[in-house]
């Protein structure tokens, strides 16, 4: 039976030093945290080579991280109460540290992707206590600032991550990726306890829904294995895939019918009838998904089919970042002014437009071309994190405030695992569709593919295996394009679609949902 809470005064706002290094050790471990789901995607083909497996089987190293992220964040706020906010943060930063040792050290697939399971566990409450830490040391009036700062560094990490892991894959080696968050992760740590020891959180003692944690573990990795084994086991006509689709459906609809029917929820699904909380999970969730999707495909395509460097596949997705650090501060600034439904409105236009030029590539585009989508997609990057989070949050009362976070954090993560999968999966049904198109042409009576042949065999003194070698990659190459210029395409229409979602929000008064999630924490 759960004791009941003692009175409990938050301590005042940091100043000075405090508060400007306060900040920069949070921040520092949310960077090495987000960094985390995203600085392995331009290294996924060396660490595939290097272990002997697909770069199909590789991408098991993204999405396992994300999946066990998704899992372990609906705990936290259990896991806060009992251990303390700050406790609970410096351990999950020091246990993140041994996770990536471990990841570095991995000699096979399985044990990587065991020690990317443990590393996204521990992860999982690392990035709902930095806000709840950050909050707290910032005044209330300074609370849509605070939630700025925070999005600037969880926006800037995933995008500075495929040129960070694409300088040390080729300068280094692939476990360098993960052995840099060893002296930033002590850092952090060691900082976040000199300044935050004295601002611990009262803990007590509360049941946990035992039975609701095993079935949210079940669904979710029964789920997220379908997805990322399905393309190559021919999804449904594998009976593998048939019985975990089947274990995650039954999974899932005995976890609803529990949580709604349980006194003490792991995860509180009531939040969801609320219409603000549902508008804003469902907007960024989805959203984020298909931004994340997109963060992997496009350094693969380079590499694979542009002849791109790790570290200049990386580079070419940096400058995502440079409007998302200019504007975030100024977002955050004005929000509390403007309607946050007009600019995550805008924050979605501006995404279906950066996606459509992208679906306008063709295996001729320069770097430039490849680099201003980029750099277009930081101005709605900076747009969209801050207002939908304020949006979700608006109109709940201050001690729903910490699940209500906690739950949309989980749904965005786990969408960002499902968009990992299912990009991976279209982008490979559609180059496949593709190819077989192109094949068709391709025949002995096709004029094109004779001269082709006559000039490769006559002029360049080809082998008839060389030159139909030569043909066939290249059909690969034009099929492996028109395949994501489909994804690019798709990206760009569903951003659309998922505006009126945006629009059954009741509009935040003022400073509302940054308010009252300052006040929860």
């Amino acid at each position: 039976m759960a004791s009941s809470p003692q009175p409990y005064t938050p301590p005042p706002p940091l100043t000075g030093g405090k508060l400007v290094l306060g900040t920069l050790c949070v921040s520092l471990a949310v960077f090495m945290n987000v960094l985390d789901s995203s600085i392995a995607n331009v290294a996924i083909p060396t660490i595939s080579g290097n272990l002997g497996v697909s770069i199909d089987e590789g991408t098991w190293v993204i999405t396992s991280f994300a999946a066990a992220n998704a899992i372990s964040i609906p705990l936290t706020g259990w896991l806060t109460q009992r251990i303390g906010a700050v406790r609970l943060f410096v351990s999950s930063v020091l246990l993140f540290v041994l996770a990536s040792w471990l990841c570095g050290l991995a000699p096979t697939l399985p044990i990587l992707l065991a020690a990317r399971v443990l590393q996204g566990l521990v992860a999982g409450p690392m990035v709902p206590l930095s806000q709840s830490l950050l909050l707290g040391a910032y005044p209330k009036s300074k609370a849509s600032f605070a939630l700025a700062l925070w999005g600037m560094t969880a926006v800037v990490a995933p995008v500075a991550g495929p040129a960070l892991g694409g300088w040390i894959t080729d300068a280094y080696t692939w476990p360098w990726i993960f052995y840099i968050n060893i002296p930033v992760g002590l850092l952090a740590a060691g900082m976040t306890m000199a300044i935050y020891k004295d601002r611990e959180s009262p803990t007590r003692n509360l049941p946990i829904d035992t039975i609701g944690l095993l079935l949210l573990i079940t669904w979710v990795a029964a789920f997220q294995i379908m997805l990322d084994k399905g393309k190559d086991l021919d999804w449904f006509s594998s009976p593998t895939i048939v019985t975990l689709g089947i274990i995650a459906a039954v999974a899932f609809a005995y976890f609803v019918i529990w949580e709604l029917n349980n006194d003490h929820p792991v995860v509180d699904l009531r939040l969801f009838g609320r219409r603000n909380f549902f508008g804003g999970t469902v907007a960024i969730s989805i959203g984020y998904g298909v931004f994340f999707g997109n963060l992997v495909l496009l350094p693969q395509w380079l590499q694979q089919y542009l002849g791109y460097r790790a570290i200049d596949s990386g580079l070419s997705t940096a400058p995502l970042g440079i409007f998302a650090v200019i504007l975030m501060p100024l977002i955050g600034k004005f929000l509390p002014r403007v309607d946050a439904r007009k600019v995550a409105t805008a924050s979605f236009v501006c995404f279906a437009l950066v996606f459509w030029l992208r679906s306008r590539y063709t295996l001729e585009v320069d770097q430039w071309t490849v680099i201003l989508p980029t750099l277009l997609q930081g101005i709605p990057t900076a747009m969209f994190f801050v207002p939908l989070t304020v949006l979700l949050l608006s109109g709940l009362p201050p001690e729903r405030i910490p699940a209500a976070a906690g739950l949309s954090s989980f749904v965005r993560v786990f969408c960002g695992a499902i968009g990992t999968s299912v990009a991976t999966t279209a982008w490979n049904n559609r180059t496949i569709v593709h190819h077989a198109q192109l094949t068709e042409h391709a025949t002995p009576y096709s004029t094109a593919l004779q001269q082709m042949f006559s000039n490769l065999t006559g002029n360049f003194g080809m082998s008839t295996e060389q030159a139909t070698g030569l043909i066939e990659r290249n059909l690969n190459a034009q099929a492996a394009m028109i395949g994501i210029n489909d994804i690019f395409w798709l990206s760009a229409v569903i951003f659309i679609v998922i505006i009126p979602v945006i629009w059954i929000i009741k509009p935040a008064k003022g400073n509302a949902g940054a308010e009252a999630a300052a006040a929860a924490h």
